[in-house]
């Protein structure tokens, strides 16, 4: 009688803002502000001007700094380090203690894969009490391919993980808020779920502020379906995950 095939270990890949903490009222708004003036005193362009091209890149490039770094010549780590300061951020944060509960009890290997920068990302994750709950911590310098940032939804970025960690596509589920970077991960073979929770820009019912003069800017994981069909789960809690197949 043949021995059974070893059964591969789940890995979980959760992004961090607006997945794992409410981004849109601890970070969003003071970040953008950050790049905009960013923008206006190192490419000499208006506020207005300056706003517009940051949200053109984030739209085109999924991230600002790739468009700066490509077109302007922009230092991604200058860039990165002046833009996330964000003093009073650890006041601001909050979370689901349902959801660092479940993240507790979840079987599998757990990875960060964030585009925010490592000092930003372990801010947040300390102040939260996320940290001893992970294995690593996957951040924007982490993901650098041929000298270029390489950030999510590159795909390559997500072949270049999953071979330094010696993992198949199969095994990996990639947790997040945007869309885009779920349909990259499922073209690759991984299964992407859905974290909603955010979308509205809601904690506890309190809808928050826009960002830009009071008017609120696109939200990344709008989609004319309630699913869209690269999307395995669409999910508003963290323990939803325990429930997956």
């Amino acid at each position: 009688m043949s021995a059974r095939p070893a059964v591969r270990e789940r890995v979980w890949f959760f992004d961090l803002d607006n997945t794992l903490h409410d981004a849109s009222h601890a970070a969003f708004g003071p970040t953008n502000r950050a790049m905009t003036e960013y923008i206006v005193e190192h490419l000499g362009l208006g506020a207005d001007e300056a706003s517009a091209l940051r949200q053109h890149y984030w739209h085109h490039y999924g991230a600002t700094l790739l468009g700066l770094v490509r077109h302007h010549g922009v230092r991604a780590a200058h860039f990165l380090e002046q833009t996330h300061r964000l003093p009073g951020l650890e006041e601001r944060l909050r979370t689901s203690a349902h959801d660092r509960a479940a993240l507790k009890r979840l079987r599998g290997r757990k990875f960060i894969l964030t585009n925010a920068p490592r000092d930003y990302a372990l801010r947040v994750m300390d102040a939260l009490r996320l940290t001893p709950l992970f294995d690593g911590i996957l951040c924007i310098e982490d993901m650098a391919m041929f000298g270029q940032p390489r950030p999510k939804p590159d795909a390559r970025m997500f072949r270049h993980v999953m071979a330094r960690l010696k993992l198949r596509p199969s095994q990996c589920v990639l947790v997040e808020d945007t869309l885009a970077h779920q349909k990259a991960a499922h073209g690759l073979g991984m299964r992407s779920v859905w974290m909603a929770r955010y979308l509205d820009g809601r904690f506890k019912g309190t809808l928050r502020d826009g960002i830009n003069a009071g008017q609120r800017e696109a939200k990344v994981g709008v989609h004319p379906c309630h699913m869209p069909p690269y999307v395995y789960a669409r999910i508003f809690s963290l323990k939803t995950l325990h429930t997956l197949r």
